[in-house]
């Protein structure tokens, strides 16, 4: 039954999921709003239209963006809903979901302004557009205070046989090197201490105008004056810009956190997804760069269950866990993607063998990389470093906080104890304690 909505659109909510460009699309999509003359709420139940930015990259995220749309309609049922984000741009006018009165595309972000315009003339739109949204003023950040992100480029080229993003995203656009570098500077005056560079790669930043733009980013981002932290956001290890290390080991503002995704160790494997490196190359640009920056800390994520991913296959991946010593590392069982090259390989008997031990073995590999991740941590304790109050903890004189080692949302945290802590504060502190993968600190006076 098509739905009748008394009210006018005024105000509109936003349920952001997903990754953090996502949340950058969100905080562009609230600008947008205040350009358009419509109302930014946070309560769903207190606008006329919510928003589901929703994220399309694997089966359980498509899931839960389905099921958020579900919940909306239930929760608020003369509200309008508009399924917007990657899985309304990867399927379009594929998507029977009458739940949704409008669904959006996200390579144009001003399609949304236009899909609530229509949404008032009782019109259901389907906006799936291939342009690119230009540059927008972000008004709002979603998050925590001190901290925020800056997408410095759209897209992907890299065609990993596995990864949806390419068909979702679309090729790599990058911005201008003067409008990061200004927006950068912009948050800083406004109180924001860290910035984290984000990007579908950041290492395919100017990759389109045929140049290794990231090295230039970098240094123009270290003229700038001010204390703040450049925390930089998945690189790819196949284009890893070496020109960056010396940068980053002059300028102690741009982090020595390096989140690169290697997927796997195996040579098979590897070049079945499409990767070009090999373990031992990954293994010897670690090193290089731990013998040029001693604090330099990894994050990787690595893909199991990958077709055709044998016993052996996992082993190597074990001694390449055992060897590059990873901080941080992301385990996810592989899942098939309509369009992508590996979805062909993924049916009948082999790859649902491949699946059911990658099922069996995860657990021993976290177990793996959860005493790696322990005994670097030790290695912490009685230092002092510079840490990012995040959220003070009510009627306790403690506060989650975060150092150069913990990236926003993803990894583990320090908890700070002391008196008057205030959310977005830099504090010097000494590390005294670990609990679990998260850090104890006492501030250090004087």
């Amino acid at each position: 039954m098509k739905q009748t909505f008394p009210r006018p659109i005024r105000s509109v909510a936003i349920e952001n999921l997903g990754c953090a460009k996502n949340q950058v699309d969100a905080e562009y999509i609230i600008s947008l709003l205040s350009d358009a003359g419509y109302q930014y709420v946070e309560d769903p139940g207190q606008a006329d239209a919510v928003i589901v930015n929703s994220c399309g990259f694997i089966n359980p995220a498509k899931e839960e963006s389905i099921n958020t749309t579900l919940e909306l309609r239930e929760q608020y049922p003369e509200a309008r809903i508009v399924l917007a984000g990657c899985l309304a741009q990867r399927y379009g006018t594929e998507i029977d979901l009458p739940e949704a009165d409008a669904v959006v595309g996200n390579r144009d972000l001003s399609a949304v302004i236009d899909a609530i315009r229509e949404l008032e003339e009782d019109k259901r739109p389907v906006l799936i557009r291939e342009g690119v949204t230009g540059e927008i003023r972000r008004s709002t950040l979603l998050s925590m205070r001190g901290s925020a992100y800056l997408k410095i480029a759209e897209g992907c080229d890299n065609r990993c046989s596995f990864c949806a993003i390419p068909l979702i995203r679309g090729p790599v656009v990058s911005r201008g090197i003067d409008a990061v570098v200004a927006e950068a500077e912009e948050l800083v005056a406004n109180g924001t201490f860290e910035i984290n560079l984000v990007a579908q790669d950041l290492a395919s930043f100017g990759r389109d105008r045929g140049r290794q733009d990231l090295p230039e980013l970098l240094e123009r981002l270290s003229a700038l004056e001010g204390d703040f932290w450049i925390r930089l956001l998945y690189i790819h290890p196949d284009r890893f810009p070496k020109e960056i290390i010396p940068i980053i080991k002059r300028d102690s503002r741009i982090l020595p956190y390096f989140d690169i995704p290697f997927q796997h160790a195996s040579p098979r494997i590897l070049t079945s997804m499409g990767r070009t490196g090999d373990a031992e190359g990954y293994l010897s640009m670690i090193e290089e760069i731990r013998s040029e920056i001693p604090d330099a800390v990894f994050r990787t994520t690595f893909l199991l269950g990958y077709p055709g991913e044998t016993d052996e296959d996992l082993d190597l991946l074990a001694d390449f866990m055992r060897r590059g010593r990873f901080l941080w590392a992301g385990f996810f069982l592989y899942s098939p993607e309509e369009g992508t090259p590996a979805a062909a390989s993924a049916k009948g008997f082999a790859a649902r063998r491949s699946r059911r031990r990658a099922e069996k073995r995860k657990g021993e590999l976290e177990e793996l990389q959860s005493g790696i991740c322990r005994e670097l941590l030790q290695g912490f304790i009685g230092r002092e470093l510079a840490i990012l109050v995040e959220e003070p903890v009510e009627g306790e004189e403690l506060a989650i906080a975060r150092a150069y080692l913990n990236a926003p949302e993803v990894d583990g945290a320090v908890v700070l104890h002391g008196e008057e802590l205030k959310a977005g504060q830099v504090i010097k502190a000494k590390l005294v304690a670990l609990n679990g993968i998260d850090l104890e600190a006492q501030p250090v006076l004087g």
